[in-house]
């Protein structure tokens, strides 16, 4: 059974910073290429494509709107991906989803077989 949990969202002031923790489970990806992605979903909008790491190799891309204040990094020993967001906007409240898929990057969303619940992440003014 596939598993992505994520962790870590809440509330912070606009300048601050939050770290979202995905959990994944149930999935071989030791010998095939395999990504985690974040995207997010802010009430009444489309979920949009936060960024991308490859698993093995640890290369990653970004959304412009994220470009600069987000970082995605993984612990290949624990199969987590984490998600550091500083420089918070409110425009960047949304619910956060990891998501999975084998092969290369991609920012569409229907690309993506496995999914997280989200976590909430809200940046007050």
């Amino acid at each position: 059974q596939v598993q992505l949990v994520e962790s870590g969202g809440g509330l912070v002031q606009a300048g601050g910073s939050l770290s979202l923790s995905c959990a994944f489970s149930g999935l071989i990806v030791t010998f095939r290429s395999f990504t985690m992605a974040w995207f997010r979903q802010a009430p009444g909008k489309e979920r949009e494509f936060v960024g991308a790491i490859r698993w093995n190799s640890g290369s990653t891309n970004y959304g412009d709107s994220v470009k600069g204040r987000f970082t995605i990094s993984r612990d290949k020993a624990l199969y987590t991906v984490y998600l550091q967001m500083n420089s918070l906007k409110p425009e960047d409240t949304a619910v956060y989803y990891c998501a999975g898929k084998f092969g290369v990057p991609s920012g569409l969303r229907a690309e993506y077989a496995y999914w997280g619940q989200g976590t909430q992440v809200t940046v007050s003014t």
